[in-house]
């Protein structure tokens, strides 16, 4: 044994030898990245989804249950899109760790509320498109406007404990956003996060499976009235929460199970743990990303946040807005196919 361990004793040793170990993981390359791609984020984010809450929130704008489902989810990755400035400038800085706890888990109460909410969405078009007959009450604004509700408060109360979670005063728990060592209860918290997460991810799954086999059903059977621009339109429409999701979501839960392991010590190996930061800081802001792709969905599933776009390139929103604030709740159903 080496000279430490005639000093200390062997839980002391190995204490030691953790918290060195946790010292020396860096951001190398993300103390670049990471800036300069949050701040696109930020602005593409904030912009994007201002203009669709201002969408869905005026007053001619038809009410379904989908633009509930879409105004709750313009407002959670605007709120998400406010975190990023703070992760930007305490990125590895010492702070109080109650600032670190408060941003650190309102950005992730943020992120898992966007995919609770596409998930509502996928439902809703799941439901409409294979039982287009059926009444579901889901379908209705008011049961959307509660079933909203409940989804802020029930993402609130189980990201409550990380508010206030306290932190040891280890090597790297004083860093704000970096790599730390988790207790056995928090590592479980987060590993039945990544359970729920693929568990929706199946269900993903199942419903566009179900609403692909429809719509190449029904267009092979009225090949002669649909054109393939038409087909191919139905489809985009129907597919982009998936993709959205998938590209978004599921990188970062992959990187997540060994991530929650080596937080807990079972994978304790300097160069993973140094491997498995970069890769959960980077797939994180893929994460991110999904603020500013969300708005694509709002595009391709509402007439009039898809109108107030072209209208926002064309420098003439206001204007538009203006004059046809008595139209827009003419605009074509936000769930035709």
């Amino acid at each position: 044994m080496d000279s430490l361990s005639t000093v200390l004793p062997t839980s002391e040793v190995t204490e030691h030898r953790l918290g060195n170990s946790c010292s020396q993981i860096r951001d190398e390359f993300l103390s670049v990245t990471l800036p300069v791609m949050y701040s696109l984020i930020f602005i593409v984010g904030l912009l994007s989804n201002t203009l669709a809450l201002w969408v869905f929130s005026c007053g001619a704008q038809r009410r379904t249950s989908i633009t509930v489902y879409m105004r709750n989810l313009a407002l959670s990755d605007l709120l998400l899109s406010l975190c990023l400035p703070f992760r930007i400038a305490f990125q590895n800085k010492s702070e109080p760790w109650i600032f670190c706890n408060v941003v650190g888990a309102f950005f992730y109460l943020n992120m898992y509320v966007s995919i609770t909410f596409l998930s509502l969405i996928s439902l809703d078009r799941y439901l409409k498109i294979i039982r287009p007959l059926q009444k579901f009450k889901i379908h209705t604004v008011a049961c959307s406007t509660v079933a909203s509700g409940l989804v802020w408060l029930v993402h609130l109360a189980f990201m409550m404990p990380f508010f206030f979670e306290t932190r040891e005063e280890g090597p790297c728990d004083y860093k704000c956003f970096h790599f730390r060592n988790k207790s056995t209860t928090a590592a479980a918290f987060n590993m039945t996060a990544v359970v729920i997460f693929f568990i929706l991810l199946l269900l993903f799954l199942y419903f566009y499976g179900k609403i692909f086999a429809k719509l190449h059903r029904v267009s092979s059977v009225k090949a002669q009235q649909l054109n393939k621009k038409t087909s191919m339109r139905a489809i985009t429409k129907t597919f982009v929460v998936l993709i959205i999701f998938i590209v978004c979501f599921t990188p970062y839960h992959i990187v997540r199970v060994p991530y929650i392991l080596a937080q807990v010590e079972v994978i304790y190996s300097l160069s993973w743990k140094q491997g498995l930061h970069l890769a959960n800081e980077l797939v994180l802001c893929i994460s991110a990303l999904n603020s500013c792709l969300d708005p694509v969905v709002f595009f391709f599933l509402s007439s009039s946040f898809r109108r107030a776009v072209l209208c926002t390139f064309q420098g003439r929103l206001k204007r538009a807005l203006m004059r046809n604030q008595g139209k827009l709740n003419h605009s074509r159903s936000v769930t035709e196919i």
